[in-house]
């Protein structure tokens, strides 16, 4: 599977983003699907997880009631709604996805990733 993910932008703190990750190839939901970020000199981290079918999510406590991952298996996509912004939010956001069941948290989990897209949060 090939991932493009998108959405990305500068915003001010408070503000909201919504990124898109978009699969190619068959089978989308099958795929466990994740978000990830990664901040200038820092090392990658889990952001949330969507099970195959949506009905099953979890997410980083760092974003927790702010952030909500979601999926439309039709369209091939998932999707990160971003609210209340802070300046620490501040990173390139990837997609991930991997075959099988239940939720994954780390990056070592993840078999396909999307090219990222950058998240910049002004205070």
């Amino acid at each position: 599977v090939q991932l493009q993910a998108s959405g990305g932008g500068l915003v001010q703190a408070g503000g909201s983003l919504r990124l898109s990750c978009a699969a190619s190839g068959r089978a989308f939901s099958s795929y466990v699907m994740g978000w990830f970020r990664q901040a200038p000199g820092k090392e990658r981290k889990f952001v949330a997880v969507i099970s195959r079918s949506g009905s099953s999510t979890a997410d980083a406590d760092s974003v927790k009631g702010r952030f909500t991952i979601s999926r439309d298996n039709a369209k091939n996509t998932i999707y990160l709604q971003m609210n209340s912004l802070k300046p620490e939010d501040t990173a390139v956001y990837y997609c991930a996805a991997r075959q099988g069941g239940g939720l994954y948290y780390t990056v070592g989990d993840y078999d396909y990733w999307g090219q990222g897209t950058q998240v910049t949060v002004s205070s």
